[in-house]
């Protein structure tokens, strides 16, 4: 008995340590995260790209990830590489991502003016700004300390001095005429081009390096630390570490909001990449330590062909496959260009970082209420609707934004948007899920909304932004989800719910109820023999 106490106690102590360092990993992780992907587009903008250009570059993105990511969790998995990947991950995105650094500011987009280009310290991309004027064909406009000077040719620009440019690169504009023979076609169609599109192009191929360093990192630790909580039958731990992703992605967005702003006239918007890169280092001892298990086995399942034939095969399923790349759709829209309609409104980046943070606290703060929530409407799929409907009061808010701090109330909606969602998806997934199945509907349901509808959302975003602006944008969404959740709500009402019997999970219930009513006979038994023995002394006596 003292043995398998002890066998108890070890057992509990190691899950609790896996917990803990799972916890260590995603938040350091998330931090990382938040300090550089919701600014990636203001960035962007910075350089000079345009809205449909940062829309190709951010739906190229999660299309690769869409690919990339599945697969190569296979692959570690199949291989046992899961460790190597992730330290691997951790130390190349960090490390690639820092080359966008050196690209200069193509200038097309004005700057915003917060900082005194007279300041020694002032941001060096504010220094040189060059566009063409549209009415006349060959004069060019160069800004140099924010005064113009109109030519009628384009001039050359070979040298320019300034102590932060070294860090950033120096790019000479030349005439088309001077540039040399190219060495190969592609490069030679880069120096044809204008200064915009060589930025996209350049741009666009570090993004797409970056996701092939990075996709392989969230899915490779989280199955390898769910198949060790399988093996010592402790899964039901695994959702308590996703609320560290949250508050970790909190931290993150709230610090280099506050860091940036502070510094800008110092640093500029590279404080928020060297954070990421700092957040990624620290976060390589935890991946070291990461209690990660892979069960070995003769050959490869199929449990993605069995989840898309379980999710074929339902129609609430379905629907919920609609609505999840419909608010792909949207989420990827909103959070491509919302910081864009923020600085619009004269939000700096303290303004936006506080934003991001509140959503992400209003969406931790909304698994403890889900469940009764869930109990109130008698369904989750309601969640659902509910889902849809926040959302679209979300975006129609967004529409009308007047101010810097205009944007919270929408934020405190995400709770009931975001969060809503994914408590429904889970409990759809839990419905139609064979043993075996569970996680692989989710991450199904993750990969269709995160990805699928977020390449979709991205492209079609920026398409609308470059030609109706966002605030049209923002208003559109705000129509179709309304329409969606009324068509949902009717579609929920009409078709059956179809609920799988899943044995295995009745099997552990059974379990657990008949070791409660053991150990309560057990209880009884042992007060009984207590209280007869305690009457025979004091009769004795």
């Amino acid at each position: 008995m003292k043995k398998n106490g002890a066998m108890q106690k070890s057992k509990q102590w190691n899950v609790r340590r896996a917990v803990w360092l799972a916890g260590v990993f995603n938040f350091l992780h998330s931090c990382g995260s938040g300090c550089l992907l919701p600014f990636l587009t203001l960035y962007f903008r910075h350089l000079g790209l345009n809205a449909a250009m940062i829309g190709i570059i951010m739906a190229s993105k999660h299309l690769l990830a869409l690919v990339w990511r599945p697969l190569s969790s296979v692959l570690t998995r199949q291989y046992d590489k899961r460790r190597t990947v992730i330290v691997g991950s951790l130390l190349s995105s960090a490390l690639v991502v820092l080359t966008l650094l050196l690209f200069p500011s193509t200038g097309i987009q004005a700057e915003s003016g917060r900082c005194n280009a007279s300041q020694p310290d002032a941001d060096p991309t504010t220094i040189l700004e060059w566009t063409t004027v549209p009415s006349q064909s060959n004069a060019t406009v160069y800004s140099i300390n924010q005064t113009s000077v109109i030519t009628e040719h384009p001039v050359e620009v070979t040298t320019l001095v300034s102590s932060n440019w070294s860090a950033r690169g120096l790019r000479s504009l030349k005439k088309p005429q001077q540039e040399e023979e190219p060495h190969t076609e592609f490069l030679g169609s880069l120096k044809v081009m204008d200064a915009q599109h060589q930025m996209f192009f350049l741009v666009l191929i570090v993004m797409g390096l970056w996701e092939f360093m990075a996709a392989p990192l969230e899915w490779t630790a989280d199955d390898g630390l769910y198949e060790y909580l399988d093996f010592v039958d402790a899964t039901d731990h695994h959702n308590g570490v996703k609320v560290w992703k949250q508050l970790g992605a909190a931290f993150g967005n709230c610090a280099v909001g506050v860091l940036v702003t502070s510094l800008f006239c110092l640093t500029g918007a590279t404080l928020e990449f060297y954070s990421y890169t700092i957040f990624m280092i620290l976060t390589i001892p935890t991946a070291a330590l990461l209690p990660i298990y892979l069960r070995k086995r003769e050959r490869p399942t199929s449990t993605g062909f069995k989840a898309l034939q379980l999710v074929y095969g339902n129609s609430q399923a379905i629907l919920c496959v609609v609505t999840v790349i419909l608010m792909g759709m949207v989420n990827s829209a909103v959070s491509d260009f919302l910081l864009w309609h923020m600085q619009d409104c004269g939000a700096t980046e303290i303004h936006m970082g506080i934003s991001l943070a509140l959503a992400h606290l209003s969406q931790a703060s909304f698994a403890p209420i889900a469940g009764h929530l869930s109990r109130i409407l008698k369904y989750h799929g309601w969640l659902l609707v509910l889902a849809v409907v926040s959302l679209a009061l979300q975006c129609l808010y967004y529409s009308f934004l007047w101010g810097p701090w205009a944007v919270i109330p929408a934020q405190l909606l995400a709770g009931f948007s975001t969060g809503a969602l994914w408590w429904s998806v889970t409990s759809q997934s839990e419905d139609i899920a064979t043993p075996g199945t569970e996680k692989t509907i989710l991450k199904l349901f993750e990969v269709l909304s995160l990805e699928l509808g977020a390449t979709f959302g991205s492209l079609a975003a920026g398409f609308v932004v470059q030609k109706f602006g966002v605030k049209v944008l923002f208003q559109g969404t705000a129509v179709i989800l309304a329409l969606w959740s009324s068509t949902l709500a009717v579609l929920k009402w009409k078709i059956p719910r179809q609920r799988r019997i899943n044995y295995s999970r009745l099997l552990a219930t059974d379990t657990e109820l008949s070791e409660s009513e053991s150990d309560q006979e057990k209880d009884w038994l042992e007060t009984a023999m207590e209280d007869t023995t305690r009457n025979n002394k004091w009769t004795n006596r």
